[in-house]
């Protein structure tokens, strides 16, 4: 018996600047319709264009996960992703005035929190859920994630950095509302010192910070860490963000190394089985 779909019981508004674009932007959280999906809606652009948070909408992986449809584009959705994902919402209109979701502090915590102020609301259509049939598997020299037949929803990853602080982190959870919350959320993006330069020269992490992102130089964190291994946390949570592009689905996922654009291959991959085996 699937389990009825949500969305939030009333609108909710957080204010911040893009981690990337540094802009401004006010964003408005709604209640959808049963079977809407999450759906992003830029207010600065005449006609309020939106695009649907489905892996066919993404256009580019960079860094960042980004969808588009005709003039409506947002980048770095996967934090507001993961906090629909865990959190179990389904269906959620968000109004952007701006192409960029809020940073907030650089993790889902933000959005966790407004999910919750906001409340869940039950809905009486059934959740689509989409149990794995059979492996895939996206490899790329010694990085690689696979997806494998099973009962409930497992990430299990494994990062590796040169770094002498970090070296090799794993984690492995059944994501759940609350593990998610207490052990995930609050994970923030990792930066180092050496990159900033090159990113911003190319016109990204214009809104990062040593609060919002935990950031490295070459021998010390110049953050303070919230976990000892914070940073596998956090490339977890992308994963539960860019898998949620395909909606709800039950799998184990192993990941070693993986990144923004092997996410979206295996998306993509499971998207391709999803639609042999649907009518």
């Amino acid at each position: 018996m699937s389990k009825p779909q949500q969305t939030i019981k009333q609108a909710i508004s957080y204010q911040g600047i893009g981690l990337h674009s540094g802009e401004p932007v006010n964003m408005v959280f709604k209640p959808a319709p049963e079977n809407t999906g999450i759906v992003f809606i830029r207010t600065d652009i005449e006609g309020h264009p939106s695009v649907r948070a489905h892996i066919d909408n993404v256009t580019n992986t960079m860094r960042a996960t980004t969808l588009e449809n005709g003039e409506a584009k947002v980048f770095t959705v996967e934090h507001v992703m993961a906090a629909f994902s865990a959190m179990n919402i389904d269906n959620c209109y968000i109004e952007m005035d701006s192409p960029e979701p809020a940073v907030g502090d650089g993790s889902s915590a933000i959005f966790v929190g407004l999910i919750e102020e906001a409340g869940i609301q039950e809905q009486t259509a059934p959740r689509h859920v989409y149990k794995i049939t059979r492996s895939h598997a996206i490899y790329d020299g010694d990085r690689f994630i696979v997806i494998l037949p099973y009962d409930g929803y497992r990430i299990t990853f494994t990062s590796v950095n040169s770094h002498p602080l970090l070296g090799t982190q794993n984690c492995d959870f059944e994501v759940s509302p609350e593990y998610f919350k207490e052990h995930i959320s609050a994970a923030r993006t990792i930066g180092f010192m050496k990159e900033l330069e090159q990113l911003q020269a190319m016109g990204l992490a214009k809104g990062g910070t040593l609060d919002n992102a935990l950031v490295y130089d070459d021998e010390k964190c110049l953050s303070v860490p919230r976990f000892d291994d914070e940073l596998v946390r956090h490339k977890a949570l992308d994963v539960v963000g860019d898998l949620f592009l395909l909606g709800r689905i039950e799998g184990h996922v192993i990941a070693m190394k993986s990144s923004h654009e092997l996410n979206s291959k295996l998306a993509r991959s499971i998207m391709e089985e999803i639609r042999e085996t649907q009518p």
